[in-house]
């Protein structure tokens, strides 16, 4: 089969399509036909060796989740079976075949390319709020709201009935209101715009673009313990608290398909590219300044 690998750590220019052994699912996993993967900052990491524990030894993939239908079904899965649609978690998913490890069932209506956007961020976001023991009619602060997590985050939160303020650039101010969430910008005074929009206090506060604002969440909260960063290790010198993975990806996974069925999720695809362009993807995303999520198509 044919997938997107990396033989050395590096840039995007160390990514290159080749044909490998087609993987099978063992116990407790189902593999599918891909037809589409999600690309996220983790890939660009695990690409240069930022999370490696030694040397690379043989070609590796790339890919962390995706969306479509299963062609093997593992020992001991039940509530799937071959031709189902789904999205989920897995290794090495920009291929055409990969095996997941958590998934939940696409809804007939949602499009495949939607489905790859929606894993990573929908399991960051459950963690989020979860960290920060988030509930019904709290207000929450969002910093870097347009991304694919803020994007998950803030519909995920209302849904859950929270209020939502979230930061973003000028450009992407109308993108969040359109998500749910009131909006403002991230430049000079925007501590005191956030206040203006809560309602009541701010309740709890998440970091999404480690761009060093956690003293100032934790100003809006006044307690660390109710702010949580994803992208910033140095939080807990501040007495806040880190997520950068764990939690129950599963879970997530079938709140996120309930909310896809009634329409109170939708993962925003801006930018879909051919399998021959995850070199480009990879590298747009390594700006960081998108909005919404960009996925790689395997098969139509």
């Amino acid at each position: 089969m044919r997938a997107v690998v990396f033989e050395q750590f590096g840039g995007p220019e160390v990514l290159e399509i080749t044909d490998v052994e087609e993987p099978h699912a063992g116990p407790g996993r189902i593999r599918i036909r891909v037809h589409a993967a999600g690309v996220n900052a983790a890939d660009s990491k695990r690409r240069r060796g930022l999370m490696a524990k030694g040397p690379i030894e043989g070609p590796r993939g790339t890919g962390l989740d995706a969306a479509g239908v299963v062609d093997e079904v593992g020992e001991g899965v039940t509530g799937v079976e071959v031709g189902i649609r789904v999205f989920g978690s897995g290794i090495d998913t920009v291929a055409e075949h990969a095996v997941l490890t958590a998934w939940a069932v696409l809804p007939d209506h949602v499009p495949f390319d939607e489905g790859a956007a929606a894993p990573v961020p929908v399991d960051t976001a459950v963690r989020v709020l979860d960290a920060v023991g988030a509930q019904e009619g709290d207000t929450l602060v969002v910093s870097g709201a347009a991304g694919g997590v803020g994007t998950a985050l803030i519909q995920i939160a209302r849904a859950r009935g929270l209020i939502v303020i979230g930061t973003a650039s000028a450009a992407n101010q109308e993108y969040v209101e359109a998500l749910g969430a009131l909006a403002t910008t991230y430049d000079e005074g925007w501590v005191d715009r956030v206040r203006d929009l809560a309602v009541a206090e701010v309740d709890v506060a998440a970091d999404l673009s480690g761009a060093g604002v956690i003293p100032e969440l934790i100003a809006l909260t006044g307690d660390p313990a109710r702010v949580v960063s994803i992208a910033d290790a140095s939080a807990t010198e501040h007495g806040a608290k880190v997520t950068f993975g764990g939690g129950d990806k599963p879970a997530a996974l079938r709140e996120a398909a309930a909310l896809m069925a009634d329409g109170r999720l939708r993962m925003i695809v801006e930018e879909t590219y051919p399998i021959e362009q995850t070199p480009e993807a990879q590298r747009v995303s390594e700006t960081g300044h998108g909005r919404g999520r960009a996925v790689i198509e395997i098969a139509r």
